[in-house]
């Protein structure tokens, strides 16, 4: 079977969701070494001066609440991604404090002038993720009619953050309301990812995944021992791969003694030697 957004073909319908801290280029290899059907970086600003490692070629995601940027970010990059994704979804107090994310949802025009732009820089797909809200139907029906390519929708409010229950009946009523496809956000687990597959067009994985990349199907080997030899190949801080070792480690037998252990390391060696077996 076929599965496609815009003329991106995709071998499944399980993501990884785009997340700032785990997502680093280790991780989001690991995952798509996994079976993740399409990877997606962390949110990221036009203006950034920082150079990206793309290798796994995710969907890039964007952030901010102008259009300062977008075009030569995206000329600059374009060749090294599988699409553009807008975030219009992180309740973040820095997004409440710069205006973006979530917190941009009643500013319809400088939405649609953002999407305006991000189309007609490259003939790649982009998408947009949102979160509920009273606009956000409005909202998706500007995306569809720009050309947007997809829709991804995690359906708690801003004040739920991460917690509560998710609005399955809103993500719906979003997947009503257009005719692009649509990406389920939320609570996405092992135990539930057939069922959303039911309704939806493709699914975002987020926090189940953390530390537990396997969740995507292939049994193969996505251990740490893996991300650690990535991590290294890909030169990333050790502030970093302490931060994944610490996720690692949740979940498995004597995890939190590991964890305990974790904190007082100060090399990539010490590092490895805790994790030990647990690779």
């Amino acid at each position: 079977m076929r599965y496609e957004i815009g003329n991106l073909k995709l071998k499944n319908r399980v993501f990884l969701a785009p997340m700032l801290e785990p997502n680093d280029i280790a991780f989001r290899l690991l995952c798509k070494r996994a079976g993740c059907g399409l990877t997606y970086t962390g949110m990221t600003s036009p203006l950034s001066r920082a150079k990206f490692n793309l290798e796994d070629k995710p969907a890039l995601q964007l952030f901010g609440n102008s259009t300062k940027g977008i075009k030569s970010f995206m000329k600059k990059y374009d060749s090294q991604v599988s699409l553009w994704d807008f975030n219009l979804g992180c309740p973040s107090k820095l997004s409440k404090r710069l205006g973006h994310g979530a917190f941009m949802h009643e500013d319809l025009e400088d939405i649609r002038e953002i999407l305006k732009i991000m189309r007609a820089s490259t003939k790649k797909p982009v998408t947009i993720k949102i979160r509920k809200s009273a606009k956000a139907i409005d909202i998706v029906k500007i995306a569809e009619r720009i050309g947007i390519d997809a829709i991804g929708i995690h359906a708690r409010t801003i004040s739920q953050g991460y917690s509560g229950k998710v609005d399955y009946d809103f993500a719906l009523t979003v997947k009503a309301a257009v005719n692009v496809p649509v990406i389920f956000s939320g609570d996405v687990n092992e135990n539930n990812i057939e069922k959303i597959l039911e309704d939806f067009d493709f699914v975002f994985v987020g926090r189940a995944c953390i530390g537990r990349p396997e969740i995507f199907g292939n049994n193969i080997n996505v251990g740490f021992g893996e991300y650690l030899k990535l991590a290294k190949k890909h030169k990333l801080f050790f502030r970093q791969i302490k931060y994944q070792a610490m996720n690692f480690s949740k979940g498995i037998v004597g995890g939190k003694r590991l964890r305990m252990k974790l904190i007082e390391t100060e090399s990539i060696e010490d590092i490895k030697t805790v994790m030990g077996r647990n690779k």
